[in-house]
């Protein structure tokens, strides 16, 4: 049975600080909202970049941060900048049921067979309620989650600033990517791609 995994984020939870609410609970800056955060209240052991096979890009639009969210799109043609935490697999099962808006419950409350035998599996309609299993590190899964819909079947939504600010620093203090790789990225996603250029989210960075 998998007891640790690599929770994956391409999005805000790519600053520590941010996926801190998700673990201990609390209400971040700015934010509406307040996380029940983990039973287990540990954070990561390691938080470490990865680059995964496919597309971010923005939809919808977030309560939160206002603007558009990032999803993670598998069958994309590209690669995606992520940072890959840590963490128990009931501490992964209480982060993704905050991120589907429900409570989170004890830690068998979500079965990964599914995902891990398949590398993907979908508990739902809504956004965030696709797990998905793009590989391993050092011996254990990579798990993210996203929505059901691919890339090209939905709107784009260009994200706030707010969000690209917090999302391209996570990605900075992951180590491997520097500010110009970072904003190249982020500027060529779909959604942000056309209404963030390299050099405005360069100065969202140096902010």
């Amino acid at each position: 049975m998998t007891t640790e995994v690599w929770y994956t984020s391409y999005g805000s939870n790519t600053h520590v600080d941010r996926l801190a609410h998700y673990i201990v609970g609390g209400t971040p800056p700015g934010a509406l909202r307040t996380y029940p955060g983990c039973r287990d209240r540990r954070l990561p052991t390691a938080s470490v970049p990865v680059e995964l096979n496919g597309a971010l890009y923005f939809a919808t639009e977030s309560p939160v941060w206002t603007g558009g969210r990032a999803f993670y799109d598998p069958d994309a043609e590209g690669r995606v900048l992520a940072r890959a935490h840590r963490v128990t697999a009931g501490q992964f099962a209480a982060i993704a049921a905050q991120e589907m808006y429900r409570e989170p419950g004890p830690d068998t409350a979500l079965d990964l067979t599914e995902v891990l035998r398949d590398g993907r599996a979908v508990l739902g309609e809504g956004r965030y309620e696709t797990l998905v299993h793009p590989g391993t590190l050092d011996g254990l899964p990579l798990l993210t989650f996203t929505a059901p819909w691919h890339l090209a079947d939905v709107a784009w939504n260009a994200p706030s600033a707010d969000y690209l600010r917090f999302l391209a620093a996570g990605l900075l203090a992951a180590g491997a990517w520097d500010a110009d790789t970072v904003a190249a990225y982020l500027a060529a996603c779909p959604g942000a791609a056309g209404h963030w250029t390299e050099r405005r989210i360069k100065e969202l960075i140096a902010s």
